[in-house]
């Protein structure tokens, strides 16, 4: 996994073998990536990674110039390994341990996106409820999104508040704003 841009631009880094997850592809990452940049200025948005596992999409938001940052996951050492590359690279990012539909159902902070990379064997009932929770709880500024990742096997397109979707390889990022 690399960091596409931004203040390190182009560094690689390498994620224990032992951690449970599936990072997004680089492909996936500079596709999102490219869409975000004309959407946002990153130096002045608040980002919340949920399922955060490397913390591969925090990292690039921190790279970008992102400051608030929260990154979310139930796995200790999924967090531990944020934290370090936080502290080795001056990253701003909070580490939560929760289960993500504990979390937001707890939270009242606004921010103005949220990435959601849950498991891809997630049913769609279990990707929806990351949708109605954010959006019940009203945790999106004004003009913010939501983004879940999911295989291209999964379709979202029903949840309310979807907007579109792009596919990368076997990866698809849905999106959803309120008023759409």
């Amino acid at each position: 996994m690399r960091i596409i841009s931004g203040k390190y631009k182009g560094k690689r880094l390498t994620a224990p073998k032992k951690l449970p997850v599936r990072p997004t592809t680089d492909m996936a990452k500079e596709g999102l990536f490219n869409i975000l940049n004309n959407q946002y200025n990153f130096s002045q948005i608040s980002v919340l990674d949920l399922f955060s596992g490397t913390g591969n999409i925090s990292f690039e938001f921190a790279s970008r110039g992102v400051n608030d940052i929260t990154a979310v996951d139930t796995h200790y050492a999924c967090l531990g390994y944020i934290k370090s590359v936080a502290q080795e690279l001056d990253f701003t990012i909070e580490t939560v341990k929760s289960d993500v539909y504990n979390y937001l159902e707890k939270i009242t902070r606004k921010v103005d996106v949220i990435f959601a990379d849950p498991p891809y064997d997630f049913t769609t009932e279990q990707f929806s409820k990351i949708a109605e929770l954010v959006f019940e709880k009203e945790l999106l500024n004004d003009n913010g999104v939501l983004i879940i990742e999911h295989s291209k096997y999964t379709s979202i397109e029903e949840t309310p508040y979807f907007t579109n979707s792009r596919k990368y390889g076997g990866s698809v990022f849905s999106f959803f704003k309120k008023g759409q």
